[in-house]
This record gives structure tokens, sequence and C-alpha cells, in this order.
């Protein structure tokens, strides 16, 4: 608004009363609270927030104090690699290469790009997603191969008969209750095959 035209109160007061912005609107609540001393259950009401709500909004607003109105800095402008590679992302695409084959030749040219950053880029210059190929149609890559499995028949689950040194058990017991027991032959005292 220019500062020689006419203003309308009701429109100044209602930039302060009812805020725009979530920070403006903490703001407020704050102000109303600690200026002008309010209940704190009026004020949560009269700015949209849950008393529970408010009242953890005047904690940390007390226990960290920072400027509420301050706009948060913008992130940044350009992004180097997009921009390196966006005259051969559009060459590429030109020749009929999809987002994934685009992605791997950038990689050998020492420019790697995402296939969803490839997929940003050709949407920002206005490029439609090609159309799905089949398998014959895509260049050939190394692809998964068949290797034999075994053959499940040749197994048995016929049971074994498993014979150790000492009589067809198996036999786990501790080394230190084997060497410390006099009635233990020990894995040498065992007796020998027949």
């Amino acid at each position: 608004m220019p500062l020689g035209a006419p203003k309308s109160l009701s429109t100044c007061r209602r930039f302060f009363l009812q805020p725009a912005s979530p920070k403006q609107r903490q703001y407020e609540a704050l102000r109303a609270y600690y200026v002008d001393e309010r209940p704190g259950t009026e004020v949560a009401r009269a700015f949209g927030y849950s008393p529970g709500a408010f009242h953890v909004l005047c904690i940390t607003s007390g226990a960290r104090p920072r400027p509420l109105l301050r706009r948060p800095r913008p992130g940044p402008r350009t992004q180097p690699k997009k921009s390196a590679a966006r005259e051969s992302i559009i060459a590429l695409r030109k020749r009929n290469y999809s987002i994934y084959e685009i992605s791997a030749a950038l990689k050998e040219r020492q420019l790697p790009l995402s296939p969803t950053a490839v997929r940003e880029v050709l949407k920002a210059e206005g490029f439609a997603a090609l159309p799905r190929r089949l398998d014959e149609d895509r260049p050939t890559r190394p692809q998964p191969t068949v290797e034999p499995v075994a053959d499940a028949r040749a197994f048995s689950l016929a049971p074994r008969r498993f014979q150790t040194r000492c009589g067809g058990l198996f036999l786990f017991v501790r080394s230190s209750f084997a060497s410390t027991s006099p009635s233990w032959p020990g894995p040498r005292g065992c007796p020998a095959r027949r």
C-alpha cells in the first residue's frame, strides 16, 4: 500500500489480528501474551492454538529467543552439475536415449547425474517421457545369466549313518570337562575302528 494512499483502519487492524504467515502468527500471539498481558487460554483461542501448543510456544520462545519474523535464507539458485550436463542431456535425448542411458553416458564422460536429475532437466526443457520399449529394442547391456541349478532328485532324505571314532555318537562336551574327568578317555583313548 503506497504511503500517500488512503488507509482503511479495518484493513490495517486485520494485518495484526489475522496474521497471514505462521511466523507472524507466532509473533502476534506472543506479543499479546507478554506485552498486552492477556490470559494464555484467550490468546491461544484467538490465534488458533490449542492451550498446550501455545504453552510449548511460550516455553520454546523464552528458552531460545530468536527473531520470529526473520525469513529463512533461500537455497542455491543454480545447480552446477545439472548446468554443466544440460547440453549433453539434450543432445542425447534428441538421439532418443532414455534417462537411464543418458545417466550412464554422462557417467562415462565424468559428469555423473542420477536418472532422477536427468528426468528433471528433460522436464524443465519440455521433453516428454519416451514410450516404453520392449526388451529387444533396448541396447545390449550385461543381463542376468541363467546358472545351472542342483537337481533336487539327486538328493536323498533317507537316514544315513554317521560314525565317529568313539562309537558312532557325536559328543559335544566342553574340553575343560574332558580334561578334568579321570574316567573320560579323551580323544586318543577311543577304541580303534573294527
